[in-house]
């Protein structure tokens, strides 16, 4: 069996929110790490399966751009799903700090490979705990 970081994610599947493990886009519970997807259909809402594109690919190259550019507002803190730390980038641009840290993100972010940004970034949306993506998976 090929290792996770082997495997390419097919359209009809995508990331664990929690361990980053590639699963069935559909599934309600993630097997390796047993946690419950969010948001996994439309539940009786007349939404969109997936409407807040969860497990779904998100561009380093965007991100990357976003943290150069728009770093000082946190625009690349929102389109990574991390709402909280945008606002606090909006609410210390005065210090200039959310500038300095936005360029060097998006150094980060230019120069990681395709592989390990969608692993780390790629998931719901809202989602602000740090996952450890070598842990080993349970029994």
């Amino acid at each position: 069996m090929p290792e996770q970081s082997e495997r390419v994610k097919k359209a009809d599947e995508k990331y664990c929110h929690e361990c980053g493990e590639i699963i069935r886009a559909k599934a309600e519970i993630c097997p390796r790490c047993g946690v419950r997807q969010p948001f996994m259909g439309t539940s009786g809402l007349n939404l969109p399966d997936n409407f807040m594109a969860q497990g779904q690919p998100r561009s380093r190259i965007v991100a990357g751009v976003l943290a150069a550019v728009g770093g000082g507002i946190g625009l690349h803190k929102f389109y990574l799903g991390k709402p909280g730390w945008g606002i606090i980038y909006i609410l210390l641009i005065w210090t200039g700090i959310p500038v300095i840290l936005g360029l060097i993100e998006g150094i980060y972010y230019l120069t990681m490979d395709d592989q390990s940004f969608q692993r780390r970034y790629a998931g719901p949306a809202w989602n602000s705990k740090p996952t450890d993506y070598n842990a080993t998976p349970r029994t």
